[in-house]
Order: structure tokens, then sequence, then C-alpha cells
């Protein structure tokens, strides 16, 4: 097939990319009234105590306590104040009157101590309780994380609901339970002044409620707007996010350079964050003008008030006394208000997204592995897959394996062959307890592998996988993983893997932190990362090793060494071996060939040749003919490929 050159630059990707099928129900909180915002509220502040009590119960007693006595002890100073004026308005000589209101403002000084006193403690408290409950939130969202099935990452809402539990989830629910506190406070406060309102004068209570509905609603408004276009951008963010990485991080800056992808990606993420940028200065004009609408409605309010309190006093159905502690009480009642408005205004807001944590952990408990029954699977006699049917998650209906069939029993080598895509890595996931299959069963020892505990079966199956990972730990990590460190095991794997090489290269040998983002730490090759997966793979005592390419990035004789162990391994174990180098699967007991996730051929390597016009002969032949120099099945290079006409 010819290759068509392009001359023109890509066009950037427009950031619209597919909604999750969860993002219809942000429309209907946006359209929810203030009431529907108002009741749902006090659910919301039980849930965020809730994480505060599981978190410290202490400080969460002594934040709230605290600021009981608090708004106590400014009710008292209110009433205090009642008693001063009452002294210093009464009639007779000035002296006299401050001295009969000494004792009041003994009480009020007395009040503001108090006061100040109990709401630094409870601020002390408070302070304790947030980086206890973020921890406790990152805790339990990386435990979810950790124990999904793996299979579950394949989903693309579920990958939205974990960017969004992690993007904003996690530090909001802290957030929530410093607001949900905030409010409480701001309550016993607003109670506080109410119940003084409420003596002077029954009717001051119903102005300051006036004052509420205003800024309620606009607090409220304001909070969903914001909130249901973060959330209609969860996958706009997440892929600009991605792009984002991409520019910046070590793994991508080499052919980042080498295709000069600068220009195009700074392009793709300008497009995307133009549009994430517009529609947040969309959502800044919308909530600007809820706000001034809500002032405006607030003011006057505080109008009426005022013109009610002159009213009262003119006609004397109030007296001078009461009318300036109604004045103090009210302005001291619509600061506390204020700042209520604020926390409730933060608190609806942050609770929008500490509810992205919690339907993100509901999601993912739903993904959770069956509860394990504990069973020991027992070393390995025979390993059977029957009828194995497979799809990953959003792609059910073209499923990956299509009723497979294998066996693998105890000191045998069996090796999976076949094209890119026909499911030779999924089956492997398979076998090792990582996935488990949609229809048929995989069995150990004749026992279903679902009914199995999964992590005493993982510790009876060594993985080297070709999506291998390097981890910002030592080297000796690296290799013995979360076993205990053996250093005759240790020292076994390595030199079988060829990765002693690479640790004597090392600066501090085992101990190397390998990691370059680190001082002192140490980067590796490609194949180099091989030899310490592969030792990873050998240093965990196994009945099933599955070995998944093992060999992309190594050189030829590293490339023999390894395979010459993994025959010498199945002496004491059984190897599953999936490798495009048909040469290495010769000496297997048993090969199955695999196209479009089904078995189409199986047996030795002589009977598999001895099928003519077999999918095996036909694909060893091709590898033979290459390094044999045999040219006449393969096919002429296409003219258009570069170097084509060099050869």
């Amino acid at each position: 097939m010819r290759l068509r050159r392009r001359t023109a630059r890509p066009a950037p990707e427009q950031p619209e990319v597919k909604a999750s099928r969860y993002n219809p129900w942000v429309h209907e909180l946006e359209a929810a009234s203030f009431w529907v915002v108002a009741t749902r509220l006090p659910a919301m502040i039980a849930l965020a105590l809730g994480r505060a009590w599981r978190a410290s119960r202490i400080d969460t007693l002594a934040t709230v306590g605290l600021n009981l006595g608090a708004g106590v002890a400014s009710a008292a100073g209110l009433l205090a104040v009642s008693g001063v004026l009452e002294e210093l308005f009464a009639a007779g000589p000035t002296p006299d009157r401050v001295r009969d209101a000494l004792p009041a403002l003994l009480v009020v000084a007395g009040a503001a101590l108090v006061r100040g006193a109990l709401s630094a403690a409870a601020g002390w408290a408070q302070a304790r309780l947030e980086p206890q409950v973020e921890r406790a939130a990152e805790l339990e969202l990386f435990d979810l994380t950790s124990r999904m099935r793996l299979e579950a990452f394949d989903d693309s809402d579920l990958a939205d609901a974990m960017y969004r539990a992690r993007d904003r989830g996690v530090g909001e629910v802290a957030r929530t339970v410093t607001c949900a506190i905030d409010i409480l406070n701001g309550v016993i406060s607003l109670l506080a002044v109410a119940g003084v309102l409420t003596v002077l004068h029954p009717l001051l209570l119903g102005l300051l409620v006036l004052t509420v509905v205003p800024d309620g609603w606009a607090a409220a408004r304001a909070a969903r707007l914001r909130y249901t276009r973060i959330r209609e951008l969860t996958t706009t963010r997440r892929r600009q996010y991605i792009i984002g990485a991409l520019l910046a991080e070590r793994q991508s800056a080499a052919e980042l350079r080498s295709y000069n992808m600068r220009t195009f990606l700074l392009a793709e993420y300008t497009t995307i964050a133009d549009h994430v940028r517009a529609v947040l200065l969309a959502v800044a004009l919308r909530q600007t003008r809820v706000r001034v609408a809500g002032d405006a409605a607030g003011g006057i309010a505080a109008v009426a008030t005022y013109c009610a309190l002159g009213v009262l006093l003119l006609s004397g159905s109030m007296p001078l006394a009461v009318a300036g502690t109604a004045v103090l009480a009210i302005r001291q009642g619509q600061g506390s208000l204020a700042q209520l408005l604020y926390s409730v205004n933060f608190c609806y807001e942050s609770a929008l997204f500490f509810n992205d944590f919690l339907e993100f952990c509901h999601q993912a408990r739903t993904r959770l592995p069956a509860p394990s029954s504990g069973v020991d699977p027992g070393e390995l006699r025979e390993l059977t897959a029957r009828g194995v049917v497979f799809a990953y998650p959003g792609d059910e209906e073209r499923p990956v394996l299509r009723g497979v069939d294998i066996v693998l029993r105890k000191g045998e080598i069996v090796a999976l062959v076949g094209e890119n895509g026909s499911g030779k890595s999924t089956l492997a996931r398979l076998l090792a307890g990582l996935y488990l299959p949609h229809q048929g069963t995989i069995a150990w020892n004749g026992t279903d592998t679902a009914d199995l505990d999964p992590e005493k079966l993982r510790d009876r199956i060594g993985l080297i996988s070709q999506d291998y990972t390097q981890w910002p730990l030592s080297a000796r990590r690296n290799i013995t993983m979360s076993a205990d460190s053996d250093d005759g095991r240790l020292l076994r794997a390595m030199r079988l893997s060829g990765a002693d090489a690479v640790v004597g290269e090392l600066e501090d040998g085992l101990d190397t932190l390998l990691d370059k983002r680190f001082v002192g730490g140490a980067d590796l090759s490609g194949g180099q990362k091989q030899r310490i997966a592969a030792a990873r793979g050998l240093y965990r005592r196994a009945d099933l090793v599955i070995a998944d390419e093992p060999t992309a990035a190594l050189d030829a004789k590293a490339e023999k060494r390894l395979f010459d162990t993994l025959h010498a391994a199945a002496q004491d174990t059984t190897v599953l071996l999936i490798t495009h180098r048909l040469a290495s699967v010769r000496m297997a007991d048993r090969i199955y060939v695999l196209d479009h996730g089904r078995v189409i051929e199986h047996g030795t390597h002589d009977e598999l040749m001895a099928i003519a016009d077999g999918r095996y002969r036909d694909l060893f032949s091709l590898q033979a003919d290459a390094y044999t120099g045999i040219a006449g099945r393969a096919e002429p290079p296409d003219p258009a490929l570069p170097g084509a006409a060099a050869g």
C-alpha cells in the first residue's frame, strides 16, 4: 500500500469530546429551585460531619461544643448591652448612671473574653480536623482504586468519575467539613441574635429573616452555575490534563522533540484551554448578575428593617435603650448572616464536588471483586480455560476473546502466538487472575478461580509483562516488590534475567533509587528496565510464570539468555510464553494460535508445521525466511516507503 504524503499541518482536534452519560443530570441540578437546594444542604452537612466524626471524634466534639459555647457567650453579651443602655439612658446624674452601668459593662467585657477564648479554641480544633478528614478521604479513594477489578480502568465513564474525585473531590471533602462547621457556627451566632431580638420585640426577628432570602438565593444559584459547567467539562479537562502531561513529562519528552509534536500539541492544548476559559468566563458573568440581583434585594430588605425600627421608636412601641440594642443586634446578626451565607455558598459548592467523591466511591465499590472465599488454590497441577468470553467495558458487542479453550499442566511450557490484537495478552491476564471471564470458566486444579482467594492465587503466579512499570523505589524493591527480601533468591533471579549486570552498573547497587526525578536517582534504558522486570517475575516462588513479550527490548544475547532461563524453569514450574519470536516456542509442549479472539490451531511445533496452509506454519515460515535469506515468500518492498530503493 502506498502512503500519501501530507504537507498541511494537521488541525487541532476539537475540545468537544464525547460526553459522559452522567452529564444530563447536571442540567436537572442547575434547574433546581432554591427550596430544593435548601432541603439538600442539611443532608450534605450531616454527611460531612459524619466524615469528621470518623476522622476524629475528639476534634469534632471540641469544634462543635466550643462554637456552641461561643454563641451562648455572644447572646449573653448582647443582653448585657441592653442593661448598659438602660442604665445610661435612665434619669439622673451622669456619674451615677455610669456607675450603675458598670456591672452590666463587666458582663459585656467578660462575655467578649469568653467568646474570644472559646472561638480561638474552636478554631484550633477545626484546623486540626481538616487534614485528618483529607487524609481519610485520600486513603479511602486509593483503597478503592487499588482494589477495583482491572477492567474497570477501561471504562471511560468511570475514568471521568475518578478524575473528578481526585481533581476536586478529595480536597473538597475536608473543605465541606470546614464549611459545615462554619455554618453551624453561623447558625449558633444567628440563633443567639434571634433570641435577643425575640426578647426585645417579636417583629425584629421577622425583619432579620427578611434579609436572609435574597442573599441565600444568590449564593446557592451562583454555586450551582459554576458546578454544572465544571462537571460538564470533566472529559474535556481530563483530555487537557493528559495533553499537558505529554508536554511536560520526561517520558514523552524525546518523541515530542523527535516528531516535532510541540506545535501540534500546544495548538491542541490551546484550543481546549480557550474553550474551558470561554465557558468559565461565561459562568463568571452569569454569577455576577445573580449576585448583583441578590445584593440589590438584600439592600432593599435592610432599608426596610431600619425603617421599621424607626417607626417602632417614633410610635413609642420600643424604648430607646431597646432600639439601640436592637440596632447592635441586627448589625451583629447581619454580620453573622453574611458569614453564614458565605459559608453556605462555599459549603454547597464544595458539597457538590464532595458528592462527586461519594459518587465515584459508590461506582468503585460496584467494581470490586467478590468477597474472598479464603480458599488457597494450592500447588498448580492443571490450569484450564473453557469457553472463555471476555469484552472490555463499553465494547461488550465486540468481545476480545470468543470461546477460548486451553490447558496448562505442571512442568509444561505452553505458548500463545498470533498477530497483534488476537487476544493473547488479554488471555494471559485472565489466566493470571487479573480479569474474570464474562462467560466460561478458568479453573485452577479444577476449582473456578472466581472461588479462590485472589491474593493467594496471584502469590503463585509470576508475571513478566510487556507493560512493565519502573517504580520510584530502590532497585531491590523493584525486583522483590511487596515480598520480603531473600538474598539467595534475589541473586538467582538477577543472574537468570541478566539484571545482575544492570545492578552492577548502578552507583549504589540494589539501593539505587530508580527514578531520575529525585536526587541520586538513576534512569534505565528500555532493555535494562525489561531485565529488572524479568527478575521481578523470576524472584517470586511461582507455580506459573507468565512471560508476555518478555524480550521486546532485549538484545539478541540477553533474549537468548532469558528464553533459556524460561525453558529451564519449566522443570519446576509451568511457563506460559507469549511472543512473536516463533523460534523460541519450538520446544513448547503445546502451542495455541489465536486469531481475532479464537483458538484456530493448537499442537506441538511439528504438528502445526504439518498443517498445510496453517496459520502457524505461515507465520513461522515468514520469520524463518527473513533469517535464512529466502526471499521467495517475502513481498517486494513498497517503493513509496523510505529507504525502499536503497536495497
